[in-house]
C-alpha cells in the first residue's frame, strides 16, 4: 500500500552543476543535486521526499551493513530533441527490482512511487543531463532495510530511494576478458538472478586478479562445474558463432538483463539465427580456435554493448576479429542508441516520456 499524499521537496541552496566538466564524465562519480527517498513502515510507503544529494544517517546496528539486505537497479535517461527527456524502459526495472525484493524478503515498491520518484528527480535535475556524444543521465534506484536489529529475520523497515549520475561511456576500448573457472559468481538455488548487492562485492576479488593478469574482467561459468559460459563481469554476455547469435539461457544464476532483451529482441525482428541456450566452455574454446567466433561482447545498461577483443582460457589467449568488422554488435549498438535518442522510430515501445 502507498499512503496518498504528495512528495514533499527540498530544493538544494546551491547547485554543483558549475563544478562538473560534461566533457570528462567518469562513470558512477558525480552525482546529481537532488535525492529521492521513501520509507516502508507498517506495511506501508510513505513520506515521499526528495533532498538535496547528501549522506544519510544510518544505525550501526542495520543490517544493511551486516547482512547485505540491499538491492539496487540500474537504467538511463536521454535527452531528446524540443528539451524532451525520455527513460528507457523503466517499467522493466521496476518489474525486475520487486523480483529481487521478493528473493531478499523485501517489500514491492511500487510502480507509482518507482517512477514518480524518476520523474519528479528530472524535472528538479533536468541540466544534468549530459547533450555531450555518447552522454546520458545515469538513475540509480536502490531498496534497504532501515531495521536496527543484530539477527538474521526479514526486516519490517525499509527505505527506497533514486539518486542520478551524469555518466560519458563506460568502456572507452575493448575489453579482454578471461574465462573463470575457478571462483563463482553465483549458484543455483542462491541470489545469481537478482541484483542483490552481496553478488557484486563476492565477485570483487576474483576481477582484481584478473585485472593483475591483464585482463579487464572474467567469463564467468557455472558454480557446479565451471563447464558452462554465464555472465561477463557484470553483463550478460553473448557471441556471434558462424552466423547464429547465441546467449546462455536464462536461469536462477543468470541475471535477467534488459539490455539483453532489447537486443535479443532486435536480433530477432530483423530475422537473424538466434540461440538462448547452454553454452559450454568446451564448445566455445573450440569454435574460437577454429575462427568460428566472429563476435563476442557483453551486453548492459552501463555499457549497452561491450566489445570484447580478446578472450583468454587456462594460459591461451585467442583474438577476435577486429571491431570495425562486426556487423552485428556495431549495428545493434547503432540502433539501440538511436532508439534512446529519438532519432528513429521505437517500434516496442520502450521509451517513456519523463
Amino acid at each position: 500500500m502507498v499512503e496518498t499524499q504528495k512528495i514533499s521537496v527540498q530544493r538544494v541552496g546551491k547547485s554543483k552543476i558549475s563544478e562538473v566538466d560534461f566533457n570528462d564524465l567518469p562513470f558512477g562519480k558525480i552525482f546529481a543535486d537532488h535525492m529521492f527517498l521513501a520509507d516502508y513502515k507498517e506495511g506501508e510507503w510513505k513520506n515521499l521526499r526528495v533532498l538535496p544529494y547528501g549522506y544519510l544517517p544510518m544505525s550501526p546496528a542495520s543490517p544493511t551493513i551486516h547482512y547485505g539486505q540491499s538491492i539496487f537497479e540500474g537504467l538511463k535517461a536521454f535527452p531528446w530533441s524540443g528539451s524532451e527527456v525520455h527513460v528507457f524502459r523503466p517499467l522493466a526495472n521496476v518489474g525486475r527490482m520487486n523480483k529481487s525484493a521478493e528473493r531478499m524478503c523485501m517489500p514491492e515498491v511500487p510502480e507509482e512511487v518507482f517512477m514518480e520518484g524518476i520523474h519528479v528527480l528530472l524535472e528538479l535535475d533536468r541540466k544534468w543531463i549530459p547533450t555531450v556524444e555518447g552522454g546520458s543521465l545515469y538513475i540509480r534506484p536502490f531498496l534497504f532495510s532501515a531495521d536496527e536489529f543484530i539477527g538474521i529475520r526479514p526486516s519490517q523497515n525499509f527505505t527506497f530511494m533514486i539518486i542520478n549520475c551524469p555518466v560519458g561511456p563506460y568502456y572507452a576500448t575493448p575489453v579482454k576478458v578471461k574465462i573463470e573457472t575457478h571462483f563463482s559468481r553465483a549458484i543455483e538455488g542462491g541470489t545469481g538472478s537478482a541484483k542483490a548487492g552481496g553478488n557484486y562485492g563476492g565477485a570483487i576479488y576474483p576481477s582484481k586478479l584478473a585485472l593483475e593478469q591483464g585482463y579487464h574482467q572474467l567469463i564467468w561459468t557455472d558454480g557446479k562445474t565451471h563447464q558452462y559460459v554465464e555472465e561477463s563481469g557484470t553483463m550478460n554476455v553473448m557471441f556471434m558463432i558462424d552466423d547464429t547469435l547465441v546467449t546462455p539461457a536464462l536461469s536462477d544464476t543468470i541475471l535477467h538483463g534488459i539490455t539483453r532483451d532489447s537486443v535479443l529482441t532486435l536480433a530477432r525482428y530483423w530475422g537473424m539465427k538466434v540461440e538462448e541456450r547452454r553454452l559450454s566452455v568446451e564448445e566455445l574454446v573450440t569454435a574460437l580456435k577454429a575462427g568460428r567466433v566472429k563476435e563476442a561482447f557483453g551486453v548492459g545498461t552501463a555499457v549497452t554493448i561491450a566489445h570484447i577483443e580478446l578472450i583468454g582460457h587456462e594460459g591461451q589467449d585467442y583474438d577476435l576479429p577486429p571491431i570495425g568488422t562486426r556487423e552485428f554488435a556495431n549495428k545493434v549498438l547503432r540502433e539501440l542508441e538511436a532508439i534512446k535518442r529519438g532519432l528513429k522510430p521505437d517500434p516496442f515501445g520502450w521509451m517513456v516520456k519523463a
